[in-house]
């Protein structure tokens, strides 16, 4: 809010008063307010390997992180390029690998990948897009840097705290929000059926039928999947509700057998069918690649999308966007060196206390190694797993990210934040909602965001500038023209 030239941010001038002129003991009660919404709504989360296995809120951060429309317009630009090069990207190593003879991304690094499916090798999608929705996680550095630090292409979670984020803050602090000129997240839902139909198989009803496939209500994320289920108005589905008959996917109902025509699956590839990946999988659909080869039926994302969000091959997305799209990347990648190469595994050897580790298929924080806030005994078991399997790890230098105000216990704090915008990709275009998930490392100094590893959120405006300015030196005209008493 005040971190470049000290100065309040451009956006933040509103947010700045409030927080200035309202009590701690209110911002309190708000924040147990906020809670209690929570928990009234069941949003909740639960952390796999957790001995007690209980379900967790995931904590909320009353005061909102502000990015302004110009800010925004340059990241969704970003956003477009990138999520266009990984459709394109997907399409080629599952046809003719055209980058690959290029050499401009190693052989091995694709067809080697653990997420790389040879099932999908020459199947043709509609419309060639691969990656319907994805989540790209980025974070800022300065005043005008902002870094991808990932992308997600294979089931991004998160967006029911989006939605639920900003109802609550409406719920809470209207009068604040109505003093900024806020873009709307909540046709996010509709944005995606739209997305989701424009994708069904050309043999599909006028009205395609669409199914939200879940793992079911252990999974950790079941409740995201309720509720998108809910907001879309589309059937919450396990992989017993479905059958096989024909190549034409069937969902029972009591009224009998009703077609479905897409699926958004929240499951992944290995478990989604035990007749074409994991024998043992008891979530899954018989026969569901058979339909989904044949054309009848579509799911998002696409089986094998895990190729496009490996941390290897993020490695090389400013050369996959050059690649595809002739531009350099409007995005940055944070720099990052390739374990597998033996230079960089030199370097990253050499300097493992200052460097983030990370193995190029974790995620939620897991398997990852924060050099400067490790101990001796970590880093040095992070060495040998090094120099046992240096393909197994990228590594980048620790950054030192922005961070926003927030409420903890002992009042206002800057806390480090990163954003996962949602990008929507269906045969009619590309569809940003504005803004996106912010989350945020409630512990001081830390820099994993993580829910999992005890992180929360906060709610993203992306606010009219000029709107807001405007609305304010209105209102206090108003004040200076009112009668006194």
């Amino acid at each position: 809010m005040t971190g470049f030239g000290g100065e309040c941010r451009q956006g933040y001038e509103i947010v700045e008063t409030w927080l200035r002129d309202t009590p701690v003991e209110l911002l309190r009660q708000r924040r147990h307010e906020a809670e209690l919404l929570f928990r009234r709504i069941g949003i909740t989360f639960a952390v796999y390997g957790d001995a007690e296995g209980e379900e967790r809120l995931i904590p909320f951060d009353i005061v909102p992180r502000i990015i302004t429309n110009l800010e925004w317009e340059r990241l969704a630009a970003g956003l477009r390029q990138r999520v266009t090069a990984l459709n394109m990207f997907l399409k080629d190593v599952y046809s003719k690998g055209e980058i690959v003879k290029a050499g401009i991304v190693p052989e091995d690094l694709i067809y080697r990948n653990p997420c790389y499916r040879p099932e999908m090798q020459g199947i043709t999608l509609p419309h060639d897009i691969w990656v319907s929705i994805a989540g790209i996680d980025i974070v800022r550095v300065d005043a005008d840097t902002f870094y991808v630090l990932e992308d997600n292409a294979r089931t991004p979670s998160g967006v029911s705290y989006m939605l639920e984020n900003r109802e609550v803050m409406l719920r809470l602090f209207p009068e604040l929000c109505a003093r900024h000129r806020i873009a709307p997240v909540e046709n996010y839902a509709d944005d995606l059926l739209a997305t989701l139909k424009s994708m069904a198989p050309r043999t599909a009803a006028a009205d395609p039928t669409v199914g939200l496939l879940t793992p079911g209500p252990f999974n950790s994320a079941y409740y995201e999947h309720s509720f998108l289920a809910d907001k879309l108005g589309a059937e919450l589905v396990e992989g017993s509700d479905l059958y096989v008959r024909e190549n034409i996917v069937y969902m029972r109902t009591t009224e009998g057998p009703k077609r479905v025509d897409v699926i958004y699956r929240r499951l992944d590839d290995d478990f989604i069918d035990p007749l074409a990946f994991r024998p043992d999988s008891v979530l899954g659909v018989p026969g569901l690649m058979a339909a989904y080869r044949a054309g009848n039926v579509t799911l998002a994302n696409a089986v094998g999308t895990g190729v496009a969000d490996d941390k290897a091959v993020y490695s090389y997305m400013p050369e996959i966007i050059r690649f595809y799209t002739g531009k350099d990347a409007i995005l940055s990648n944070v720099p990052t060196h390739r374990c597998r190469e033996p230079d960089a595994l030199k370097y990253v050897l050499d300097h493992l206390p200052e460097l983030v580790v990370k193995e190029v298929d974790g995620s939620g924080g897991y398997g990852m190694l924060v050099g400067p806030k490790a101990d001796k005994a970590k880093i040095e078991t992070f060495r040998a797993k090094l120099k046992a399997h240096p393909e197994k790890f990228i590594a980048q230098p620790t950054l030192a990210l922005s961070t926003c105000p927030t409420f903890v216990d002992e009042g206002v704090a800057p806390r480090h934040v990163d954003l996962r915008p949602y990008v929507l990709t269906g045969a009619d275009g590309v569809r940003i909602v504005p803004g996106g998930l912010t989350r945020v490392a409630l512990e001081s100094g830390s820099l994993v965001v993580n829910s999992s590893q005890g992180g929360g959120t906060k709610d993203t405006w992306i606010v009219d500038v000029a709107r807001t300015f405007a609305q304010q030196s209105q209102q206090q005209q108003q004040q200076q023209s009112a009668p006194r008493a």
